[in-house]
């Protein structure tokens, strides 16, 4: 089996959060906007991004992921 992707692991914690359909996922998706995350939503997102992906992300770099494919990009320029 291979290794997941980081979208497909991000894709996951949102079925999981926010109970979306897979299909509906994509890298243009938003938290605030398209799936109704307020702001404690995405704090506690950003949290649970750095548990399972074993990295920090600043307040500041944090109000920059707005979107599914902001996530993705941050987290796998963190890991390089």
């Amino acid at each position: 089996m291979s290794e997941n992707t980081t979208l497909e692991r991000i894709s996951s914690m949102i079925i999981e959060r926010f109970g979306v359909d897979a299909e509906k996922i994509s890298r243009d998706l938003t938290f605030q906007e398209d799936l109704g995350a307020d702001s404690l939503d995405v704090v506690e997102l950003i949290m649970e991004l750095e548990d399972v992906f074993s990295i920090q992300i600043s307040d500041e770099d944090a109000e920059k992921i707005i979107t599914v494919g902001d996530a993705v990009d941050y987290i796998d320029s963190a890991n390089n």
